[in-house]
C-alpha cells in the first residue's frame, strides 16, 4: 500500500480486506465510504487513495474504540485540528472526522466519519433535509463488506468537485440506475443549486 505523506504524519491505508476485518465484529452498522465506495459500487479500482473513509453513525461512536482497541484515535476539532480522543468521550456533533492509527509511530490506517441518524433515517451532515431510510444507505459486496450508496456518497462529493470527485462521478455514472441517478439529482439541486452534474444525471 502507498505511503503518503500528511501534515500530521504519514498516511499508509489500510486495504478494503483490512477494514472488514477490523470491524467485523462491530454489532453497530458500518459503511466503506469515500472513494472506495465509489470503487465498489462501479466494481473495480481505477484510482489510487490517500486514505480510506469508513462512515459510523454517530450515535455508535463508542463502538469504533472498542473496534480498534489498542489504536491511536485523533479526533479533528473544526476547522481542523487533531487532537487526541480519550477513551469513552462523546465527541460534540460538529466533529465528524477521526484519524486512527496503531501507534504513535505508525502510518495514519483508517479515518472515521461520522454521520447523524434520527427516527430510524441518515441525515446528511450537508443538509438535515436531505434524509433517507437507514436500511437503503448502502450495498454489500459479494464478499460481505458494506459500502454507502454511490448517490449518498457523490451528494457529499458534490460540494468540493475536487478532481478526484469529478473522477468520481465520471466512473459512477454509467453504473448509476435511474432512480439513484433522480435522486442525486434532487440532492444535488436541493442543497446546492445549479451544479454541472445535474445536467449530465439527467441528460
Amino acid at each position: 500500500m502507498e505511503r503518503i505523506e500528511a501534515p500530521y504524519g504519514a498516511w499508509e491505508p489500510a486495504s478494503v480486506t483490512e477494514v472488514a476485518a477490523l470491524f467485523a465484529p462491530l454489532r453497530a452498522p458500518w459503511w466503506i465510504a469515500g472513494g472506495y465506495a465509489v470503487e465498489l459500487a462501479v466494481g473495480h479500482a481505477f484510482r489510487g487513495h490517500a486514505d480510506i473513509d469508513v462512515l459510523l453513525l454517530r450515535e455508535d461512536q463508542l463502538a469504533a474504540q472498542r473496534a480498534l482497541a489498542g489504536w491511536e484515535w485523533w479526533a479533528a476539532d473544526p476547522p481542523g485540528t487533531l487532537r487526541p480522543w480519550a477513551a469513552g468521550e462523546i465527541l460534540p456533533p460538529g466533529v465528524h472526522d477521526i484519524w486512527c492509527r496503531p501507534g504513535p509511530e505508525a502510518p495514519w490506517r483508517v479515518q472515521l466519519m461520522l454521520d447523524e441518524a434520527q427516527d430510524g433515517h441518515w441525515v446528511s451532515r450537508r443538509d438535515p433535509r436531505v434524509r433517507r431510510p437507514l436500511d437503503t444507505l448502502g450495498a454489500t459486496t459479494a464478499e460481505g463488506v458494506p459500502f454507502l450508496a454511490p448517490e449518498v456518497q457523490l451528494h457529499y462529493k458534490a460540494k468540493a468537485r475536487r478532481p478526484k470527485d469529478e473522477e468520481d462521478f465520471t466512473a459512477a455514472l454509467p453504473v448509476l440506475t435511474a432512480g439513484q441517478r433522480r435522486r442525486l439529482a434532487e440532492t444535488i439541486a436541493q442543497t446546492y443549486g445549479p451544479h454541472p452534474w445535474t445536467e449530465r444525471l439527467r441528460g
